[in-house]
């Protein structure tokens, strides 16, 4: 795959996710009964910038907690017999019992990682609402799954592929197309 287009640098990865804060605190009215759940692995890393971002704002933290979910790959040994996502580990400490959950993923893309998120979830207990937090949106959907928070909306062929690269795995903040 060669790189065809940056989409974000490190700054615009950090005014969509400070602007994602915002709207969640806006939707939620604040953060009450609100827990972070970011889905390994870049997606736990938005969730734990999220979650300071809104510390900053509200003046407190928020809940939060991490999903592992290996999605069926060809470079992956590891799958179900249908071939959706495995979950792998839940690593949520509070009760999700009645509070609103809001998972939190780098790329939305065919809608079977974030399925499989939410049965975790569900087999936790029953939140009152599950909210879902992306950085990109690049459409595609094989499932009626829809982001309630978006970074950017970025349209893609199905050869197309999604990079996204953190300073906490990657040394560098960025979003690029690769086809």
């Amino acid at each position: 795959m060669v790189e065809k287009a940056d989409i974000l640098d490190e700054q615009a990865i950090s005014r969509a996710i400070t602007r994602i804060a915002h709207e969640i605190i806006e939707r939620n009215k604040g953060i009450d009964d609100c827990i972070l759940v970011g889905i390994k692995t870049r997606g736990a890393f938005i969730a734990k910038r999220l979650a300071e971002k809104i510390e900053k704002i509200e003046g407190r933290p928020i809940m939060k907690g991490e999903l592992d979910i290996t999605l069926y790959r060809d470079d992956l040994s590891i799958k179900t017999k249908n071939q959706e996502p495995l979950v792998q580990q839940v690593d949520i400490k509070h009760s999700i019992l009645n509070k609103k959950v809001i998972l939190v993923d780098d790329v939305l893309y065919t809608g079977r990682t974030v399925r499989a998120a939410m049965d975790a979830v569900m087999d936790l207990g029953r939140p009152a609402q599950i909210q879902l937090a992306v950085l990109i949106d690049r459409g595609h959907r094989e499932l009626p799954i829809r982001a309630d928070f978006v970074g950017k909306n970025i349209p893609t062929s199905s050869d197309e592929r999604i990079v996204v690269q953190m300073i906490e795995s990657d040394r560098v903040d960025r979003v690029a197309i690769h086809e």
